[in-house]
């Protein structure tokens, strides 16, 4: 993807540091460092069980962290609720879309601004089919009766309507066909384009090295490689992993 113009801010939006999850005895995360700066697009790739979604499920304060710290806009998310975080513009759109299966589609994206009381959910939502128009084709239809990727974008547009300041996309392609992976991917430029930060989680390493700034490669809890999209991608262990080079 191109590259921002102008120079990134020197402060992250998203900073993790040397993050420590557990499950049990097992170790899932050793350490983690990452950071997110507004004007990027940041992938986490690696193979499965790599601590990925334990990352972002921890950025939310989903899962507790042993040890480290994560700071959203400069100020440490340490004891914040998930849904504090979620109303003060951290929003995930985890693995597996959890949508309302029985709300129609515009119930779906109306449930997203529940906890807004601004006046511009109404531009929200326009700006939201202007991203995913399938979803303004499909507004008074039941959710559970989408496509997988019709319910992805409605995951997306839903997250979207809580307003976020940083987007995080656990596996957004998991299990789509590669046409609507590419529609996916679309979107999420998009996004970004409209000023929208991203952290994404994603195990189609091609794709996600496409349309990202910079990556980060997740192996058994710990980063083993950072860098510009371009230079991880470039890395031959890299290509060989995941790549299929």
């Amino acid at each position: 993807m191109t590259l921002p113009s102008g120079t990134i801010p020197a402060e992250p939006v998203l900073e993790v540091r040397d993050l420590r999850v557990f499950y049990g005895a097992i170790e899932a995360l050793r350490g983690v460092s990452l950071v997110l700066h507004q004007g990027e697009i940041v992938t986490l790739i690696g193979a499965n069980g790599a601590g990925k979604s334990t990352t972002l499920r921890a950025i939310m304060n989903l899962v507790p962290a042993k040890d480290g710290e994560i700071f959203f806009r400069g100020q440490s998310t340490k004891g914040r609720p998930t849904f504090r975080l979620v109303r003060g513009g951290l929003v995930l759109v985890p693995e597996g879309r959890a949508i309302f299966a029985n709300l129609s589609v515009h119930e779906n994206l109306e449930m997203g601004a529940y906890a807004r009381r601004d006046r511009e959910i109404g531009a929200d939502m326009e700006r939201v089919f202007h991203v995913f128009p399938r979803l303004k084709e499909r507004g008074k239809q039941t959710a559970g009766t989408l496509s997988g990727g019709e319910q992805q974008m409605l995951a997306i547009g839903r997250a979207l309507m809580s307003k976020p300041q940083v987007l995080l996309l656990d596996e957004p392609s998991l299990g789509l066909a590669p046409l609507l992976v590419h529609a996916i991917f679309e979107a999420i430029e998009e996004i970004h384009r409209q000023g929208t930060p991203v952290l994404l989680v994603e195990q189609n390493a091609n794709a996600a090295l496409k349309h990202s700034n910079r990556a980060y490669v997740l192996e058994t809890g710990s980063v083993s490689l950072e860098g510009t999209s371009e230079q991880v991608a470039a890395n031959p262990k890299v290509k060989e992993a995941y790549l299929g080079e």
